[in-house]
C-alpha cells in the first residue's frame, strides 16, 4: 500500500485521529470523513470533510471526489432507531437482507456497513493492515510487570473468551483467585468493571489478596475490520476503582488507545499492562 491515499470514516473517540496520524507515518495520505455529531475537532488537523451517519451519498461522494479506493472504520457512533437504519441500508437491493441486518446486534449492522462499501467499490482495511503500531506487542508495557502467578488466571480467562466468542459474545472478562468473576456484555467494559467493584463492595466477591484481572480479547471469528477491542486511559482508571492489578491483553489483537498515556496511567496506578499470547 506504498504511498497510497487511504480514507478514515471517523466516529467520536482519539482512535480515529491515531489511526490517521499513523496512515500519514506508514507514508500514505489521508483523507478523514467526519462524523458529524460524533468526530472530535481535531480531524480538522487532516484533509478533511464532515457528513452525517445518515446520509451515504454524502459520505461515498466524498469519497469518491477524493480518489478513495481503499478506507478505514474508526471510533464510536450511536447506534440509530430501526427507521435511521433503514434510510442507511436503503442501498441494499435485497429486501430480506435489509431486514436481517436491522433486526441483528451490532456486529451484524457492522458488518452490513462494510458490505455496503464493498459493494460500492471500497476496499474496507482493518487497523492491523493500515497502523499495526495501534496493536499491543507482546510482553509488558509498563514498569509493573506481570506475575508467574497470574498466568493460570489469564489463561483460564482466554479459555472463557474463546468460548464465548462462538457465541458472538463477549471481548473481556474479569478473573481472579482461579474464578472468573464478570463477563462483558452488550454494555461494555467500564460497566463491567463498576460492577466488579461493587460485588467487592457488597462482599459478593472475597479475595484472599489483590489479584482481580481485567483480560481481553477479540472474539475467534472477529472480522478484524471493525470493532477490535481496544483499552484507553479510561479502562486504566475503571480498573484502578474496581481494585485490579493488571490488565492483560491478546497482543497484536487488541487497540491501545492513546498509548503512552494509557502506559503512564497504569505506571501511576500501580496496575500493570501487558500482551499475552491469546
Amino acid at each position: 500500500m506504498s504511498g497510497e491515499r487511504i480514507g478514515v470514516i471517523a466516529g467520536s473517540g482519539a482512535f480515529p485521529l491515531e489511526i490517521a496520524a499513523s496512515i500519514q507515518r506508514s507514508g500514505h495520505s489521508v483523507f478523514v470523513v467526519g462524523l458529524r455529531g460524533f468526530a472530535e475537532r481535531g480531524v480538522r488537523s487532516f484533509s478533511h470533510v464532515y457528513a452525517d451517519m445518515l446520509d451515504p451519498h454524502r459520505v461515498l461522494d466524498a469519497l469518491r471526489q477524493q480518489g478513495i479506493t481503499k478506507l478505514v472504520l474508526a471510533g464510536g457512533v450511536a447506534r440509530p432507531g430501526p427507521m435511521a437504519l433503514f434510510s442507511i441500508y436503503t442501498f441494499f437491493r435485497n429486501r430480506d437482507e435489509l431486514r436481517r441486518i436491522v433486526s441483528g446486534g451490532d456486529d451484524r449492522i457492522l458488518r452490513g456497513v462494510i458490505r455496503l462499501f464493498n459493494d460500492e467499490g471500497f476496499e474496507v482495511l482493518g487497523v492491523d493492515q493500515v497502523a499495526p503500531d495501534l496493536l499491543a506487542p507482546l510482553g509488558s508495557l509498563g514498569q509493573v510487570k506481570l506475575n508467574d502467578e497470574n498466568k493460570a488466571d489469564i489463561e483460564l480467562a482466554l479459555q472463557c473468551l474463546t468460548t464465548m466468542g462462538r457465541f458472538d459474545f463477549g471481548q473481556g472478562v474479569v478473573v481472579g483467585g482461579g474464578r472468573i468473576l464478570a463477563i462483558e456484555g452488550p454494555e461494555g467494559t467500564d460497566a463491567m468493571l463498576r460492577r466488579v467493584s461493587d460485588l467487592q463492595r457488597n462482599r459478593r466477591v472475597s479475595l484472599e489478596k489483590p489479584s482481580a484481572i481485567l483480560v481481553k480479547a477479540s472474539k475467534p471469528d472477529q472480522d478484524r475490520r471493525v470493532d477490535l477491542p481496544a483499552i484507553g486511559p479510561k479502562t486504566v482508571q475503571s480498573a484502578a476503582k474496581a481494585g485490579l492489578i493488571g490488565i492483560a491483553v491478546a497482543a497484536h489483537d487488541v487497540i491501545l488507545v492513546e498509548k503512552e498515556r494509557l502506559i503512564k496511567d497504569a505506571d501511576r496506578k500501580g496496575i500493570f499492562i501487558a500482551g499475552v499470547k491469546g
